[in-house]
């Protein structure tokens, strides 16, 4: 079975080297990563290990790495003599990772699911324990970590609607591999009740699942970077009301943001709409749909702080990495993207940490419980199209006690479902104890 799965993924890393090698080429992406992929650590992580086992947390991209700050930082807090440290998949998190989380004793690439690697990285690391944000199921590690003795905890886990939909669509083939998967597993916490039952559904134990909650609701907002400082000063200097913040944005959505704006500016000719692409790939394409409307566009990375922003430009691409969290705060209406097209949605929580009332689109599997919280507590807003995302910011700004009553909700649930953290954390603590190790 595991001979199958290794084979079949060294066949598809086989097939798509090609693809690999002509992004490395192009925008320097997998190759710098590459050999840490292939379990080769830092030799920096062995020298920061310190008396007692490491703790290693893994979370994917810049979503589970700001949900996994408060779990670090609580552990380093309780275990201030293990070394703790944080593995990523993308190089956003990656990048996110070492900015943020100051209490990790280090930061490298998870490696790829293939026995060797995996081997290698536990031979540096070391850990004696494994703690994975949300459900990233790797067969071959969690095979490893039994097989070295490692107990490995989900925290934060959810399976989406897509997963579980492909979960059952080819039952019969995976299910066997991911119930011994699952096995070896010592914990999972779960965010839902129904994140819960599919873990079972998928082969969890069902003594082995317990409700915790969501992280990301005990996330602290972020202040504003430097950059975000400048932005605020020129706002108010400039007097340019009303700002709009559309984050997260990904492809197929940069036209319906550009037609919502397009149907608020004609009503208020000296907005500023902030505009951040989700990925790096999409910073050139934003910039030239924005231009191909007419509009006056000025992209972050291009910004002389030491200047003024130029009073024409009507966009600002945000084209950085960890800068827009904070960025919402400026916002008098925003937008989280993601959810205009089938991508099942980005977290909405940020700008609700400022009592900014987040619009949405319909595609939110990835976050439904708390979408669905928003809507039906009238903390957010729910928008099919950009004729109606324009609409809907058209009326927030229209009716400033409309706004300031959502905001207020908005940041009202954020406060009202903290506490996913302290519960995690008490059950990761239990897990060391049993073992011995705490």
């Amino acid at each position: 079975m595991y001979f199958l799965y290794s084979a079949l993924t060294a066949i598809a890393m086989v097939l798509l080297a090609p693809y690999f090698v002509l992004q490395g080429l192009r925008r320097g992406k997998y190759i710098g990563n590459f050999r840490e992929r292939m379990g080769y650590l830092p030799e920096s992580l062995a020298r920061n290990l310190r008396n007692g086992g490491a703790i290693w947390v893994h979370a994917v991209s810049v979503g589970e790495v700001l949900a996994s700050k408060p779990v670090v930082d609580g552990l380093r807090q309780r275990f201030p003599e293990r070394s703790i440290f944080v593995s990523t998949t993308t190089a956003t998190g990656q990048q996110l990772a070492r900015d943020r989380i100051q209490s990790a004793s280090g930061v490298f690439y998870f490696p790829f699911d293939w026995r060797a690697p995996v081997r290698r990285a536990f031979g540096t690391v070391r850990p004696a324990l494994v703690v994975i944000l949300e459900t990233e199921i790797w067969p071959n590690f969690m095979r490893e970590a039994e097989r070295a003795s490692v107990p490995v905890v989900f925290v934060n886990s959810r399976i989406s609607d897509r997963s579980i939909r492909r979960f059952r669509r080819f039952r019969r083939l995976i299910e066997p591999l991911f119930r011994r998967a699952l096995s070896h597993a010592e914990l999972f916490l779960a965010q839902s009740g129904e994140d819960a039952k599919r873990l079972e559904e998928m082969g969890a134990s069902e003594e082995k699942v317990e409700v915790t909650g969501n992280l990301k609701y005990d996330i602290e907002p972020p202040g504003l970077s430097p950059f975000g400082k400048w932005l605020a000063e020129q706002v108010a200097h400039q007097e340019r009301w009303p700002v709009f913040v559309a984050g997260s944005v990904v492809e197929g959505e940069e036209e319906a943001v550009l037609a919502a704006y397009d149907v608020v500016q004609r009503q208020w000719r000296h907005a500023l709409l902030v505009l951040a692409p989700r990925k790096p790939q999409r910073f050139d394409a934003a910039e030239a749909l924005v231009k191909e409307r007419g509009w006056s566009v000025v992209r972050r990375s291009k910004v002389n702080m030491g200047a003024s922003l130029d009073e024409n430009c009507d966009v600002l691409i945000l084209d950085s990495i960890g800068e827009l969290a904070g960025i919402y705060s400026l916002g008098d209406a925003v937008f989280v993207g993601g959810s205009l097209v089938n991508s099942g949605g980005h977290n909405i929580l940020e700008p609700a940490w400022f009592g900014k009332p987040p619009v949405y689109g319909p595609s939110m599997q990835n976050f439904r419980e708390i979408a669905a919280k928003f809507s039906s507590t009238g903390a957010g807003t729910q928008v099919r199209s950009g004729q109606q995302l324009g609409k809907a910011w058209a009326e927030l700004i229209t009716n400033s006690a409309k706004r300031e009553r959502m905001g207020q909700k908005a940041r009202a649930l954020v406060e009202s479902n903290r506490g996913a953290t302290a519960r995690s954390l008490e059950r990761i603590v239990a897990v060391l104890e049993q073992r011995g190790d705490a």
